[in-house]
């Protein structure tokens, strides 16, 4: 088992972008219609937006399509963002910055400038505790303009899946599978969720497979205690929904 970090850049960041689809710029197009339908777009100009835990950038490069810019694209993983500053060469809105989610706004945004903060893709699970949570969301909040925007996604793990509703097919291609497994330990008393993610390749058809794994915890986090902790910072709760697989959203706002 290994970090976050270490396990998006010793696995997990080669295959990102093949796990969602394959295609940046389609899964850019589909996240700008996702926010739109949340009621995300048309800023003013010199619309400050941040993306927390970027990955490849298709929402950094949503965010710049809508109008925002700057757009400040932030991960951890270098070579997730090396994949991003490739896909926004010619994209002068989207800043790739690599930081810590968890000191991330205070460092790069003056308090009350910021017109949109994206937590999107189940980022907040990744964070090492619920303290972290809560402590990134008030920072959310001290980043936000007045009547500013916050919208984040994540997986409500608190329910145990039990016997093969814990293996999770993510994709499979001719020359690639990866499979998701979840455990659920007692040494965390329902605190964390164990994930293994397995990854088979070959090198064209007829060629064996290998296979490449890695693990790594994810925060199990209610949906209710987000959005209570949400309102804790000072956002207001403005739309919710919920998603297959645990997958929730929920969009905030700071009151004007």
């Amino acid at each position: 088992m290994t970090t976050v970090p270490d396990h998006y850049d010793h696995l997990l960041a080669e295959h990102y972008t093949w796990m969602l689809g394959g295609d940046v710029r389609a899964l850019a197009d589909a996240q700008r219609e996702f926010l739109t339908r949340l009621g995300v777009g048309a800023p003013g100009a010199d619309a400050l937006a941040v993306d927390l835990g970027c990955g490849p950038g298709h929402t950094a490069l949503a965010l710049a399509d809508l109008g925002f810019d700057p757009v400040l694209a932030v991960d951890l993983s270098r070579p997730l963002l090396d994949e991003l500053a490739a896909h926004t060469a010619e994209r002068p809105a989207v800043r790739p910055v690599r930081a810590d989610l968890r000191s991330a706004l205070p460092e790069l945004v003056r308090p009350g400038s910021a017109e949109l903060v994206v937590c999107l893709g189940d980022t907040l699970t990744h964070l090492p505790t619920r303290g972290d949570v809560a402590a990134l969301l008030n920072q959310v909040a001290d980043a936000l303009a007045p009547g500013g925007t916050a919208v984040l996604a994540y997986r409500d793990l608190t329910v145990p899946l039990t016997g093969t509703d814990r293996f999770l097919p993510v994709r499979a291609t001719a020359d690639r599978i990866m499979t998701c497994f979840l455990e659920y330990p007692a040494d965390y008393d329902g605190y964390t969720v164990l994930v293994h993610d397995l990854i088979h390749t070959r090198p064209g058809p007829g060629g064996d497979w290998s296979l490449r794994s890695g693990s790594y915890r994810k925060l199990r986090l209610a949906h209710a205690w987000v959005l209570d902790q949400c309102r804790g910072s000072g956002l207001r709760v403005v739309a919710e929904r919920a998603e297959p697989g645990g997958m929730h959203t929920a969009v905030l706002r700071r009151p004007g």
